[in-house]
């Protein structure tokens, strides 16, 4: 299916050269070279002065070649290289490992309320919170920011904190004047995509070579996150209220990594180890690229250099749901969060002459399609062949589309342009219709012309009316506002990214989902809502969808979470985030998936949609130490300089008994093998962060399929930080064949704690 957001979809799908970072100058490829830290030579002052020595110690010009040096999250560079450079750099005993640079992707109010952070018993935890998290900085790697936005208006935030070393960084359109006391740092990181594309960014587009946000994307994921509190947002009308971050007393940094080509490996490692070294105490990426071994995962490196220095970092899931094993940003050290629906809906209304009055959304606020409601001419593929039926570009026929509401498939082409596309051929309005792949799915959209987005069921009637002959079809479109309490929500989103893991099957992913779906936050001041060239409105606020959305809602939350505990690791953190996540909707029934309306499991939405209120008092965490996150890589037989690339150092032990499974992480993912590994016995370790002397009992929730015994059965805590170990063990009771994945829960519990972990299980042929 198509992305969430039209202008989310990179260059690299209209430009597959970009695959691997290709610059025309000289035949170069961009590199990242990885290097031995232990190896640099006293005499160098720096890693950068090393980095530069050594490729001139190789007849590598570093004034030509060399873009980054990585010091901070990661050990190396990255280099704009000739084909010969490449056997000089991998036959040196300094270099671990040099890696193509590769195109990321990005991931693309009511929010706070429907967390609950708004609720009046919450409310004193949230005011004693607010003046800690002024100490907690969340660097946004996206597309810039806009710093004009009242989201990032400093108010009466004190001046930033003293270790604070980020900078505001001068550049085109963006004097340093720009920055101030919430919007505490903004740098953009270009030369990876400069050295891929000759030289050149945003060929034909209007691009700002700074800081500053021409997308929207980054300006509302920042302001998602921590934007300030602002009155009377909405987006021309829709959703009107009070607009706030989830922490809106933290700080924002702003790190340009994505431009209008794409998003470069080395460009997003350049900006994490900035983001590091500056100071930040969360990360937040909405953006991803495919299943690889984390060693050659830029991310997924740079996020382990993060989280070692103490740094939550939070991952979208992506946006190729609702397929399974399609999730993205699968390392263990980082939170990986899927999309759920909000209690907030923009409802809208397909009306035809036999009476029927169906049900969509749509955000479109402009006129009505005929000066007082009145049925127009409905239009099915009003074209020379069947690509007219998914409204693409140049394939309708203006004489018969003129003055018709038009009846689109959704698919190959982004929502917004379908509605382009219509008016542009004349038409007066747009029915969007799902097809199978999106199903029930339901993404409100601010359209150029009247239009109204319905599900596969929804469209499948209208199609067949349209298709059924017999007079002139004809319909009518309405639309009803703005909606709240919709029941039942949270929905997991259909575009939401599904486990399992393919690249380590042992680790369940997605980690949590939070809301990603018609998401209000602030916007860019040079493009309009669709994103389109064509669209000329403005507006300070818009709403749009994808785990782009829902990754930084968890960034904020992290930072409640930081302020509240700040001696807590981002494991732990992560853990009290997974462990009292929330599985039923406001109907008190089981989540569901909005895909086709059926029970959705942990592939979908991890341990559950994130409740913050438990989060700050979760009783127990699975805390995880840089030396645990090193003996899970030593299980996945990566050898030493992959491992070394990894964690930055070189005296790594491997354990001989240690598994993927050991990993104390808050979820399980057990992976039965029908012919040998019928019985799995897994370890896990809770450190009690709740009342000195706690008791707690185990509860477990298991499929026929599986037998479970824990032991032990009982943990009595005498003090706050001691740390009590239980195994598991799991034993398949399925027969030969048995290929459907089973899920379950294991829960630790007392009078005023649920510790819950999901369980999923898959059977290997």
């Amino acid at each position: 299916m198509e992305l969430a957001l039209p202008f989310l979809l990179l260059a690299l799908l209209a430009n597959p050269s970009l695959a691997h970072a290709n610059g025309d100058a000289g035949n170069t490829t961009t590199y990242i070279v990885f290097m031995d830290p232990a190896r640099m030579p006293a005499v160098h002052r720096t890693p950068a002065h090393w980095h530069a020595a050594h490729l001139e110690s190789l007849s590598i010009d570093p004034s030509r070649h060399l873009l980054y040096s990585y010091s901070a999250a990661a050990h190396g560079f990255a280099a704009a290289l000739l084909p010969g450079h490449l056997p000089l750099l991998r036959g040196s005993p300094e270099v671990l490992q040099v890696v193509p640079d590769e195109v990321f992707q990005l991931h693309t109010t009511r929010s706070p309320e429907f967390l609950g952070l708004l609720t009046p018993a919450y409310q004193p935890a949230i005011v004693n919170l607010e003046a800690a998290t002024h100490d907690v900085v969340i660097g946004v790697l996206d597309t810039g920011v806009w710093p004009e936005s009242p989201s990032f208006a400093g108010g009466n935030l004190p001046p930033p904190p003293a270790r604070w070393k980020g900078v505001c960084e001068a550049g085109v359109d963006f004097p340093p004047s720009l920055c101030g006391r919430k919007l505490v740092g903004a740098r953009s990181f270009s030369r990876g995509i400069r050295a891929a594309n000759g030289g050149a960014i945003g060929v034909g587009k209007r691009t700002f070579r700074s800081a500053r946000d021409r997308d929207g994307h980054g300006t509302h994921t920042a302001s998602t996150a921590a934007g300030a509190v602002v009155a009377n947002a909405s987006l021309l009308g829709y959703a009107t209220g009070t607009a706030r971050g989830m922490a809106p007393g933290a700080r924002v940094a702003a790190y340009k990594v994505c431009w209008p080509e794409g998003c470069l490996g080395s460009d997003i490692l350049a900006g994490i180890d900035a983001a590091v070294a500056d100071g930040v105490g969360v990360l937040s990426l909405s953006l991803g690229g495919g299943s690889a071994p984390y060693f050659r995962d830029t991310v997924a490196v740079g996020a382990f250099g993060a989280a070692a220095a103490g740094v939550f970092v939070s991952c979208s899931a992506g946006n190729s749901g609702p397929s399974g094993a399609t999730v993205s940003n699968s390392a263990p050290w980082v939170a990986t969060v899927g999309a759920g629906t909000l209690d907030r809906d923009f409802p809208a209304y397909v009306t035809l002459p036999t009476g029927a009055r169906l049900a969509g959304v749509s955000l479109y606020a402009g006129p009505s399609p005929s000066p007082r409601p009145a049925m127009l001419p409905l239009l099915y593929g009003g074209g020379r062949d069947n690509a007219s039926k998914l409204c693409l570009s140049g394939t309708l026929d203006p004489a018969a589309v003129r003055g018709k509401i038009v009846l689109c498939d959704r698919g190959v082409n982004a929502r917004v342009e379908k509605g382009a596309v219509v008016k542009a051929a004349g038409g007066a309005g747009m029915i969007l219709a799902n097809t199978a792949a999106s199903g029930e799915e339901l993404v409100a959209d601010s359209h150029l012309l009247p239009a109204v987005a319905v599900g596969r069921m929804v469209g499948d009637k209208i199609r067949e009316y349209a298709a059924g002959g017999g007079g002139r079809p004809m319909a009518m479109l309405s639309f009803g506002g703005t909606v709240l309490g919709v029941r039942p929500s949270p929905v997991v989103a259909a575009f939401s990214s599904r486990g399992p893991n393919t690249v380590v099957p042992e680790i369940l992913k997605p980690d949590m989902i939070g809301p990603g779906v018609n998401i209000l936050a602030a916007w860019t001041g040079v493009a309009g809502p669709t994103g389109l060239a064509k669209d000329g409105r403005r507006t300070r606020f818009n709403i749009i969808s994808g785990t782009s959305m829902s990754c930084p809602h968890i960034s904020g939350v992290a930072a409640l979470m930081k302020a509240a505990h700040p001696d807590w690791s981002p494991a732990a953190i992560k853990s009290a985030l997974m462990t009292t996540a929330y599985t039923v909707d406001n109907t008190n029934a089981s989540l569901r998936d909005a895909a086709d309306g059926s029970l959705a499991n942990a592939f979908a939405y991890g341990a559950g949609h994130v409740d913050p209120q438990k989060a700050l008092s979760p009783g127990l965490v699975y805390d995880i130490s840089t030396n645990d996150y090193a003996a899970f890589l030593c299980s996945l037989n990566y050898s030493a300089p992959h491992i070394q690339v990894i964690t930055k150092t070189s005296n790594v032990s491997c354990p001989k008994k240690f598994r993927p499974g050991d990993l104390n992480y808050p979820s399980f993912s057990v992976v039965f093998n029908q012919k040998s590994k019928r019985v799995q016995r897994f370890r896990r370790e809770l450190t009690n962060v709740g009342p000195m002397t706690s008791v707690y009992n185990v509860k477990v929730i298991s499929p026929e399929s599986v037998a479970v015994t824990v032991a032990p059965a009982k943990l009595t805590f005498k003090k706050v930080g001691q740390k009590l170990r239980y195994h598991v063990t799991f034993a398949s009771k399925a027969g030969q064949g048995h290929v459907k994945p089973d899920f379950g829960w294991i829960s630790w519990v007392n009078d005023e704690h649920v510790v819950r972990s999901p369980v999923a299980y898959t059977w290997k042929m």
